[in-house]
């Protein structure tokens, strides 16, 4: 048993010695984790009907913006640069690690009970389309999650932060995970009698779970936490650093809360069409985009810190050619296959024919900018890895300004449906990327960006050919073979499509000789290795 259990911990905390290695650790369990999340969606559809779900995800718009603005931007910006910048010096590193945490903790006590006493005030501000009724609702579940869910996910998200600096990445992609069944569990067992109560508290609890999970990070490494708050030059330079991501991140946040409040003068069930659509959207990024940022983070702070301009012009290159070559046939499969694909994730019984079509078409808008999205979260780490979180700052900050703009223009005077708001964040997040490309070229004074292009549009006319040809074939099995009111042969037709567009699209990227096609090779040799190490793991427990 003791052989096991240091076999299995060996395996747990493997480092990774690669962006590459990190990123497929990180999206295969992204991908699982993403795969309950959406589970949980589907049994919320199943149970609630889009009005109430309305609600429910309202409750969370608080919530997150106090995590968004503590969390998001201080763990990617700042904390792990500053944590692989002291882990020689175990001294420096335990007191200025520690007066961060405690930092970032003391922000978050004193954030929570300050909006607790006022949020009664705020949410009917931020939804003036909904009755007193609904929110007097919203602000008793946004006060359950200020102080049952918020702390914990904190706590659980530094630990991660701590793990991710050492490139240690599966036990901080196994928490999601546990937070996703237990919310899903509580929600099945208990929303009969509790109604929407069951899936807060599964919330709640999950967040618990995904805190303890992460626990044994604290006893792996040199780290030693100290319940200390001393102003050390690393908590100077932290706030320093994560000043300016902090109000982008809090301008993003304002931005979404507008989207929920313009949403709320589209009708019931508009929120909780716009939120599926986003998070479905969400799923390759995650996968892809903003787990390869993730991963690339400690590597890139690593080579700019010795000075290696070279190496890094040409790792950003390559990762910005992978990034679309995996993202841009994603993008083209989630216009073209739109609906099948929200009916199978949301098809609740509660979920009806105008909510699934309305959030297929808010989806395809949100797709148009998937694979700049993607390109997005790599680009910032880039930034942030030469402890520059001012350039992308400044161009979030113009970027949040125009989807603003836009949001407000298409809703209010132009009277569009939901989908325009997607349309505008396609908009903004374009503009932004492209910004954010060309502070890049002038920071490493250039990049290879005419290969770029080149690669870039063999890509898209791939991706065009294998769409247009699984498109007709989906028409086909769709009228002739499969019966589509059924979500068990939706699934079939999605899975049969999906297999014949990614093998056609890698088949005609061999041809044409696209190199990133090798990118797939890679990936099968590293899970057979991943296999291996499991296999011998428990080969030597028997």
């Amino acid at each position: 048993m003791d052989r096991f259990i240091k076999k299995t911990q060996i395996f747990i905390f493997s480092k990774q010695g690669s962006i590459f290695s990190s990123a497929i650790i990180i999206s295969s369990m992204t991908l699982l984790s993403r795969f309950f999340g959406f589970l949980r969606y589907r049994v919320l559809a199943g149970f609630f009907t889009k009005e109430e779900l309305d609600i429910f995800f309202a409750s969370f718009r608080i919530p997150d913006l106090i995590f968004e603005t503590l969390i998001t931007g201080a763990l990617t910006s700042a904390f792990i640069p500053i944590f692989i910048k002291y882990q020689k010096n175990k001294e420096k590193l335990d007191t200025n690690i520690s007066s961060i945490i405690n930092f970032i903790f003391l922000s978050m006590t004193i954030f929570v009970i300050f909006i607790f006493l006022i949020i009664d005030k705020i949410i009917p501000l931020i939804t003036p389309g909904y009755s007193s009724e609904r929110n007097n609702q919203i602000i008793f579940f946004s006060r359950l999650l200020l102080v049952g869910q918020l702390p914990f996910l904190i706590l659980g998200n530094l630990l991660t932060g701590i793990a991710q600096a050492n490139k240690v990445f599966l036990l901080s992609t196994l928490a999601p995970l546990f937070y996703n069944l237990t919310i899903i569990s509580i929600t099945f067992f208990f929303s009969y009698k509790f109604s929407l109560k069951a899936p807060i508290f599964g919330t709640i609890i999950g967040a618990l779970f995904f805190f303890l999970i992460q626990i044994p990070i604290l006893f792996r490494y040199k780290f030693s936490y100290q319940l200390i708050l001393k102003k050390t030059h690393g908590l100077i330079e932290f706030v320093k650093i994560i000043l300016p991501r902090t109000i982008t991140t809090i301008a993003s946040q304002i931005d979404s809360t507008i989207d929920l409040t313009l949403t709320t003068f589209l009708g019931a069930g508009s929120y909780t069409i716009f939120y599926f659509a986003q998070h479905l959207q969400l799923l390759p990024v995650s996968v892809i985009g903003i787990a390869f940022g993730q991963a690339a983070l400690p590597y890139l702070s690593e080579i700019y810190q010795e000075r290696k301009i070279e190496e890094l012009k040409k790792i950003i290159t390559d990762s910005i050619l992978n990034l679309l070559f995996l993202s841009i046939p994603v993008a083209s499969f989630f216009i073209f296959a739109r609906t099948p694909l929200v009916r199978l994730f949301f098809g609740g019984e509660k979920f009806d024919w105008d909510a699934t079509v309305k959030t297929a078409t808010t989806l395809s808008y949100f797709a148009l900018s998937l694979p700049i999205h993607n390109i997005y979260y790599f680009l910032t780490r880039c930034f942030y890895a030469f402890l520059d979180s001012k350039t992308p700052f400044i161009i979030s900050i113009v970027a949040i300004t125009i989807n603003t703009f836009f949001s407000i223009y298409f809703i209010l005077f132009l009277k569009l449906p939901v989908w325009s708001l997607a349309l505008s964040f396609s908009l903004a997040i374009s503009f932004n990327v492209f910004l954010l490309l060309f502070f890049l070229f002038i920071k490493l004074n250039g990049l290879n960006y005419k290969f770029l292009i080149i690669e870039t549009l063999k890509i898209i006319i791939i991706s065009l050919i294998s769409s247009c040809i699984t498109y007709n074939l989906m028409k086909i099995l769709d009228k002739l073979i499969f019966d589509t009111t059924r979500t068990i042969y939706i699934f079939f037709l999605l899975l049969i499509c999906s297999l014949v567009y990614f093998g056609l699209y890698l088949f005609l990227s061999s041809v044409l000789n696209i190199k990133q096609v090798y990118l797939i090779a890679k990936l099968i040799i590293k899970e057979k290795e991943y296999q291996k190490k499991i296999i011998e793991i428990y080969n030597h427990y028997e």
